[in-house]
Formats: C-alpha cells, structure tokens, sequence
C-alpha cells in the first residue's frame, strides 16, 4: 500500500470538491495502491468556539466580493453533481477534527470526513454542534454515547492543535493537500483525472 495523507478541513469548499473528485477516482480503481490517514488542518483557527453566522462571517471575510469568490465554487460544484445547500452556520471545527482524530483509531476517518461534508455542505447542519458529531460518529459505525463523552471533555484538544501546527510547521499553508507516498504534494480540488492518471502510474511502478 502507498500512504495518502490528506490534510483537510470540512468547512472548505475545495476540500468537499476535491475529496469527492478523489472519491470518484477510487471508486473507479477499487484495487488501488492507497492507504489513507486525514490529518486536522482549520481553515479558521482562530473562529470562536460557538461559530458564528456563516453570511456574516462571508462578509467580514470578502467583503462585496462574496459572490464573486463563491461562483466558481458552485459551478465546479455543480459540475460533478454536488447539491450545495450549506449550513448557516460557520463552525469552529476544532471538535470535528478531534472526531476524525478519534476515527483514525477506528479505521472509520473516510466515513466520518464524509459525514462532516454532507452535513455542512448539503444539508445545512452544525458540524460544531456536539450532537450532530455524535450522530455523523454514529452513522460511521463509532460509538454514539463514547463520542458524546469525548466531545464534552476537553479530550485530544491539545493533540490536535500540535498536529495542526506540525502540519504547518512542514509547509502546508491550504486545504485541501494531497501528500503521496511521504513525497510528493498535490494541492488544491484536483479532477478525478488527474487522480486515475496518478493511480495508474504507481501501478505501472509497482
């Protein structure tokens, strides 16, 4: 197996694109070489804790240009079929990684990282919301009650904040990154081309 560590967060409309161009690549080659680990990477690092009203949020990031900066995101989302209808609500994802990182002890992050953008990015739910966690960690086969605990501590809090700035200690800088095989980077929602072409090298190599 070849290891993909993906570096992402489920708020950012290029991660939700480009997860589901990887996804659609994969499921194109279901013997492909790679083994995948998702490693915590906040797009808002410093979003409070309770979140904030996403069109406020929007407008104190872009100003006037909020609709400039999201059509290109639409269409391409548009293009390969995703229904967007985003939460309201701009989250702190501080426990959302927390709960992926959990699920990496599980073997569920890929069930759990598409549970966190269907709910934010399709059916307009709170990902920062303890529980709508619990019952994305529910639906990935994860312990519902367990999480629930977790979520109320301050578990994990401080790992992945290290991890986070380990990640940037490394040089990622944006979301979604691709690492392929602890070697190459490949950043940004790339198309599931692209991926298949990728796919199909390494398996010429091997």
């Amino acid at each position: 197996m070849i290891r993909l560590d993906i570096f992402a967060d489920p708020v950012c409309p290029w991660c939700w694109i480009g997860l589901a161009e990887l996804s659609r690549a994969l499921d194109s080659r279901p013997d492909h070489p790679f083994s995948i680990a998702y490693h915590p990477f906040r797009l808002n690092p410093q979003m409070p804790r309770g979140g904030m009203d996403r069109a406020d949020y929007l407008r104190a990031k872009f100003g006037d240009r909020v609709a400039e900066i999201e059509a290109p995101m639409a269409a391409r989302a548009a293009d390969i079929g995703l229904h967007l209808n985003p939460s309201p609500r701009e989250p702190d994802t501080t426990d959302a990684h927390r709960l992926m990182h959990w699920a990496g002890v599980e073997g569920a992050q890929s069930a759990v990282m598409s549970g966190l953008l269907r709910a934010h990015w399709e059916q307009a739910r709170d990902i920062g919301d303890p529980g709508v966690l619990a019952e994305i960690a529910a639906d990935a086969g994860m312990n519902r009650d367990l999480i629930a605990r977790l979520l109320a501590s301050d578990a994990d809090r401080d790992t992945v904040a290290a991890r986070e700035a380990h990640a940037r200690e490394r040089g990622i800088s944006s979301v979604p990154t691709f690492i392929v095989a602890d070697q190459h980077a490949v950043a940004g929602a790339q198309p599931a081309d692209l991926w298949l072409r990728v796919i199909d090298d390494l398996g010429q190599e091997v």
